[in-house]
């Protein structure tokens, strides 16, 4: 099995938190781009067997960092960095990243090649996606992070992003569904695909048949819109114009709810943060969101509690936090849009998506689970 189901959850047992099953036979790989250079120790090549791979996702909002080693059909993460560092912070407006974003960003990436360093990274793929596609001086700053963090960023396009997304969640889809859609909110745009087809393909990009990058994400919808008073009369503003953005999508996918056990996947911040909420976890717990199975009443009911709070009640809670307090309702209206337009009693939240798609491929391509055997 690519991920134990237990009591409606697809999560690892407790002992092994930071373990990643997926079947090489279903999540292998990929057909996107050459990865990124790790300084000179990172060119395709067979590996040792104690080789240790990392990944880095530099979004609009978040850098994060996942480093980890091969285990069985799967991986067990062995180090992990996370930071808001809102690098397209006022993108939208200038078209550029403003000087003070890239300067968290690079102190970000700094931490992230002293933590791959020290974890001894034999192969790594160091990806960034919609800030850069969009800013104008986007090669610059690629450019300030090769001189000043010794890193290699490799801007991917809209279609790779989206087949790593999936690559990295589609073990979570429910084997009898013939058709899934996978969604990934991110700060400057949100990933959408339609799965369909049969879960045992060996590659889950060649069961998508429909897939869009919307120009929609938590960082560009706050900026819009405001996120610190938000009204109920604002979120349904905010929810109309995702939807409108997310319409043509819908129309080329509109079978995709006919599907038999059709249901939707959620990957992002967004989507795991209503899991916490609605868990009412005293602090984060990937162990208790990844997997789980919520219905729409449930999700419903945490919206309207989040409506309901103001920015203090949000910036306190402890699945939220002061850094989000004021991007949550962006990405929950992105998240009811794309509920309205693929109605679906149950979705599934996964705590994993890009980075792990990343892993996955590296491994795959390395043929690190047939050296174990």
């Amino acid at each position: 099995m690519a991920v134990e189901d237990r009591q409606q959850r697809g999560v690892a047992p407790a002992a092994r938190p930071q373990r990643y099953d997926a079947d090489p036979q279903r999540a292998g790989a990929v057909p996107v781009g050459a990865p990124a250079p790790f300084k000179s120790f990172v060119q395709p090549a067979p590996r040792p067997p104690g080789a240790t791979y990392a990944a880095l996702d530099l979004g609009t909002n978040n850098c994060r960092l996942l480093i980890a080693r091969p285990a069985q059909h799967g991986f067990r993460v062995v180090d992990a960095f996370s930071r808001i560092v809102r690098l397209g912070e006022g993108l939208a407006a200038s078209s550029r990243l403003a000087d003070a974003a890239m300067d968290r960003a690079v102190e970000a990436l700094k931490i992230c090649r002293g933590k791959m360093a020290n974890r001894g990274v034999t192969r790594a793929r160091l990806v960034t996606t919609e800030a850069c596609r969009a800013a104008t001086n986007g090669l610059d700053f690629i450019r300030r992070v090769a001189a000043e963090a010794e890193l290699a960023l490799e801007v991917i396009d809209q279609r790779t992003e989206a087949a790593l997304a999936v690559s990295g969640c589609a073990a979570l889809a429910d084997p009898a569904a013939e058709s899934v859609i996978v969604f990934d909110i991110g700060g400057g745009s949100t990933e959408i695909i339609w799965l369909g087809g049969r879960s045992e393909a060996r590659d889950p990009a060649a069961r998508i048949r429909e897939w869009a990058s919307l120009p929609i994400g938590v960082v560009t919808v706050a900026e819009r819109y405001g996120g610190i008073e938000v009204s109920r009369e604002l979120f349904e503003r905010m929810v109309e114009d995702c939807t409108q953005a997310l319409a043509p999508f819908a129309k080329k996918a509109a079978g995709a709810k006919d599907g038999r056990s059709f249901h939707l996947l959620g990957t992002s911040g967004t989507v795991t943060t209503v899991a916490g909420i609605h868990l009412d976890l005293p602090r984060y717990d990937r162990r208790e969101v990844d997997g789980l199975w919520m219905h729409q009443r449930d999700i419903l009911t945490v919206i309207d509690r989040l409506i309901e709070m103001d920015y203090a009640a949000r910036a306190a809670n402890a699945c939220i936090g002061r850094e989000r307090a004021d991007l949550v309702l962006a990405g929950c209206a992105i998240f009811e849009a794309i509920r309205r337009a693929f109605p679906s009693e149950r979705v599934r939240i996964a705590d994993r998506g890009l980075r792990e798609g990343i892993l996955l491929r590296m491994m795959h391509e390395d043929r690190a689970w047939w050296r174990r055997k």
